[in-house]
C-alpha cells in the first residue's frame, strides 16, 4: 500500500497533471485541504529543487508545460490503468541497482521501482562503472520476483528489457519505426545481449543482477537495471566513450523523461506478465544489430577474444556463432563486439 503524499507530493502531482494551468493559492489550498502558508512554502520548495513554476499575483501558480524533470508523480501520470507500482525517485544514488538490492533484501515487493537523476557508482556489466551524469541521463532499477524462472533462464529479464527500452525511445522520437520495417539507423536496435543502439550510438545499458533460492534453485529475486542517454552532456561524452555513446534526443523535449520511464515499465511489465511473454522474442531478433554479421566473441572469464559470424538467435535469446575454424557455439553468456577485425600492420615485427 503506498504511504500518503506529502504536502509537496500532492502539489506536484496536481500540477503535473494540469501542467500550463494556472491554480490561485485558495484553489490549492481547498483541493489539497492544506493552508495557503502550506501551499506557499511547497511551491518554494518545488521551485528550489528546479521546477519552473511562475507565480502571478491575478493568476495563481502554474507549472511550464516544457519542464523535463523525472519525477514520480510525472512518470505515474503516463503508466497503464491497473500497473500497480511502488515508484521512488532520487536525484541522486550511487547505484539504483545497489538501492534496490537492499530493498529486496529487506523483503521490498515486486514492483519496487527506483528511478534517479543520477549516480555517483553507476554499475555495467562484467565489473564495469557506467556513465551517469546529472540531468542528462535516466536510470531506472525494477524489483523482480519471478519465483518459477530458474537461473538459466535469467537471460530472458534482460532481453525483454531491451525490446521494452527500444519501444520507450521510439514514444519520444517524432517518427518511431514500425517493427515491420526493421533493422536501420532510423530504428534502435539491439547488441546482443543488453546494449540498445540508435544511430550507431549506444544509447542504453542494461544490468539484471539476481539472487538464486537454496531451497528451490529458482531466482529468489532479479533486479533488473537499466540505464538511458537521453541527452548529451553539456561537455560531451568522456573521452573514452566518445566514439562509441550517443543520447536519444538532440535537444530538450518537454515531459522525455517521465514518458520514456512509463512507456519502458509498461512495455516491460505487459511483456513480463503476458503468457509465454508475449512472444517478444521474435522482435529481439528482429532488432538484432548482430545477425548476420561478424563479431569479436569476449569470453566472460578470460577476457580473450574469438572471431565468429553470428548465425542466428535462439528462441531463448541465445546466440549461435560459427568461429573461423567452422566450429559452432551457442552463447548464452559473454560479450560481442561490432568492431572490425584488427588488420595486421607491414613493416612491423611481431612482439617476442
Amino acid at each position: 500500500m503506498k504511504q500518503e503524499l506529502s504536502t509537496k507530493e500532492a502539489l506536484l502531482l496536481l500540477f503535473e497533471k494540469n501542467k500550463g494551468k494556472f491554480f490561485s493559492g485558495e484553489e490549492i489550498a481547498e483541493e489539497l485541504s492544506i493552508s495557503r502558508t502550506a501551499v506557499w512554502k511547497a511551491v518554494k520548495t518545488l521551485q528550489s529543487e528546479g521546477y519552473p513554476i511562475t507565480a502571478q499575483k491575478s493568476r495563481g501558480y502554474s507549472l511550464s508545460p516544457d519542464t523535463d524533470i523525472v519525477s514520480s508523480q510525472g512518470v505515474e501520470k503516463y503508466l497503464s490503468d491497473g500497473l500497480d507500482l511502488d515508484i521512488s525517485v532520487f536525484d541522486e544514488v550511487t547505484s539504483t541497482n545497489t538501492l534496490l538490492k537492499e530493498k529486496a533484501a529487506a523483503g521490498d515487493r515486486e514492483g519496487t521501482v527506483i528511478i534517479a537523476n543520477s549516480q555517483t557508482g553507476g554499475k555495467g556489466r562484467l565489473g564495469r562503472s557506467f556513465y551517469s551524469p546529472r540531468n542528462t541521463g535516466l536510470y531506472i532499477s525494477i524489483l523482480l520476483r519471478p519465483s518459477d524462472l530458474p537461473p538459466q533462464k535469467a537471460l530472458k529479464i534482460t532481453t525483454m528489457a531491451a525490446v521494452s527500452a527500444c519501444h520507450a525511445i521510439e514514444s519520444v522520437l517524432c517518427a518511431p519505426s514500425s517493427p515491420a520495417a526493421l533493422p536501420g539507423d532510423d530504428a534502435p536496435q539491439i547488441k546482443w545481449v543488453n546494449d540498445i543502439f540508435y544511430h550507431g550510438k549506444k544509447v542504453v545499458g542494461i544490468l539484471t543482477e539476481a539472487s538464486v533460492s537454496m531451497e528451490n534453485g529458482n531466482l529468489e529475486y532479479a533486479v533488473l537495471g537499466i540505464g538511458f542517454n537521453v541527452y548529451a552532456p553539456k561537455d560531451g561524452f568522456p573521452e573514452e566513450l566518445k566514439d562509441i555513446a550517443g543520447a536519444i534526443l538532440p535537444a530538450r523535449q518537454p515531459d522525455a523523461k517521465n514518458i520514456i520511464a512509463a512507456e519502458f515499465l509498461n512495455h516491460f511489465f505487459r511483456t513480463f506478465t503476458a503468457p509465454d511473454h508475449g512472444n517478444y522474442e521474435e522482435e529481439y531478433k528482429r532488432r538484432s544489430l548482430v545477425l548476420g554479421k561478424d563479431v569479436n566473441v569476449i569470453s566472460t572469464g578470460s577476457g580473450s577474444t574469438r572471431r565468429a559470424k553470428v548465425l542466428d538467435i535462439t528462441s531463448d535469446c541465445n546466440l549461435l556463432v560459427e568461429y573461423e575454424d567452422k566450429t559452432t557455439s551457442v552463447l548464452s553468456s559473454g560479450e560481442v563486439s561490432i568492431r572490425p577485425a584488427e588488420k595486421p600492420q607491414k613493416g612491423k615485427k611481431k612482439a617476442q
